[in-house]
């Protein structure tokens, strides 16, 4: 574990099967930021929190330096460099995640929440509709792999 359980939270739901397939296709299809989408699953899954439309909008609007000139750049870079150099692949990858690692350390400082029982899916789904419309078919399918009991 580490000292920020919003980490701890993206790690293990992002492990989980039909999570990533969401979180991309959201991030491609509608410009969503993966991280700031954990983010708002982990509020409500973890914190027991409803955030309003508006304190999403002022994190995200703090965190968006951060993922504008270092996360996609990187992103762009090993994208670019997929089916290239294996190594350097890697490595890129590598310093992607690490970005990302930073910019949910924010988020985290940011929101000034901590873990709290009493959250669930239902509170996660209220959250993610303040980001994405309501019956977007990834936000459909990001809630259900979200529901499934993670495997021992």
């Amino acid at each position: 574990m580490s000292e920020n359980p919003l980490w701890d939270f993206a790690l293990a739901v992002y492990g989980r099967p039909g999570v990533p397939a969401a979180c991309l296709d959201l991030q491609d299809r509608l410009g969503q930021d993966v991280n700031l989408l954990l983010f708002a699953a982990w509020a409500g899954m973890a914190c027991n929190a409803d955030l309003p439309a508006e304190e999403l909008a002022r994190i995200d609007s703090a965190i968006a330096p951060w993922r504008d000139e270092v996360v996609r750049p990187l992103r762009a870079v090993r994208r670019r460099a997929k089916g290239g150099d294996d190594a350097l692949y890697k490595r890129l990858k590598a310093a992607e995640l690490e970005a990302e690692r930073v910019q949910q350390d924010r988020l985290f400082a940011l929101s000034g929440l901590t873990p709290a029982p009493g959250g669930g899916v239902a509170l996660a789904a209220v959250n993610l509709y303040r980001l994405v419309p309501e019956g977007d078919p990834a936000v459909m399918g990001l809630l259900a792999a979200l529901a499934t009991p993670p495997e021992p």
